[in-house]
């Protein structure tokens, strides 16, 4: 069925493309942070254990929201590993099992990266697309990544995780 939503076609496939590579994006940033919280080691580690159970929570409703917004502007969302790993931005350390601290701080560049990213999709939704739902939408979820961010940012700022 036809999508009458005031998008043109082309703004509607350009956006449901851009959620697409967010949605690899959030995938990813699950993916690894859900790793970290399998694989941490630290004196810390029930406190640290559950901060990332929050976090990779709270990305697994992100990646939901996504994908639900592709839909709800006709799109399809993508879902399988293959496409998130061939369209995600973030990247993977295979076989890597890094102190906390430097799970951390890869959590935390990789926040930062989503925030970056998303600031230019928010300009392209706006500008190029004229989807001001999409850009709404993109804007709370960058506030959620800069929450996390802070939250990461400010566990490093303790060093008492060794």
């Amino acid at each position: 069925m036809k999508v009458d939503i005031g998008l043109s076609e082309e703004s509607r496939k350009g956006v449901v493309g851009l959620l697409n590579v967010l949605l690899s994006d959030e995938f990813t940033l699950y993916t690894k942070t859900r790793n970290y919280h399998w694989n941490i080691v630290v004196s810390q580690f029930h406190e640290l254990h559950l901060f990332l159970e929050t976090q990779y929570e709270e990305l697994a409703e992100i990646m939901d929201q996504v994908a639900e917004r592709n839909r709800m502007i006709g799109g399809h969302a993508m879902g399988t590993m293959e496409e998130f790993k061939e369209h995600s931005r973030i990247k993977e350390q295979p076989g890597q099992y890094p102190t906390a601290m430097k799970m951390i701080e890869n959590l935390l560049h990789d926040h930062e990266s989503i925030i970056k990213c998303i600031r230019t999709d928010l300009e392209t939704c706006q500008d190029k697309y004229k989807d001001a739902g999409t850009t709404d939408f993109l804007t709370g979820l960058m506030q959620q990544h800069e929450k996390n961010a802070w939250m990461l940012r400010s566990t490093l700022e303790g060093q008492a995780i060794k």
